[in-house]
């Protein structure tokens, strides 16, 4: 799966949760800046990526380093190879 495919997976699940159209969301949109979220947000993120990319658990420590979008795709992609 190329980071492309990772990110329009992505941006469809923030979309969703956070009721944007897909377009709205970028690699550069900041889950605190630009969507308000909270921790609760991201943790129902990353169950919801967790499902999407069957994956094994996320440890909190690597939550603290995902701050936009776009360190979510390089997340994943790192957890897929």
């Amino acid at each position: 799966m190329t980071n492309e495919e990772i990110f329009q997976k992505i941006q469809a699940l923030v979309a969703e949760q956070f009721a944007l159209n897909p377009e709205e969301v970028t690699a550069e949109t900041s889950f605190e800046e630009n969507l308000g979220a909270d921790s609760v947000d991201l943790v129902e993120l990353v169950m919801a990526l967790e499902e999407e990319f069957d994956m094994t658990e996320v440890e909190e420590e690597d939550l603290a380093g995902l701050k936009t979008v776009g360190d979510v795709v390089s997340f994943v992609a790192a957890k897929l190879k």
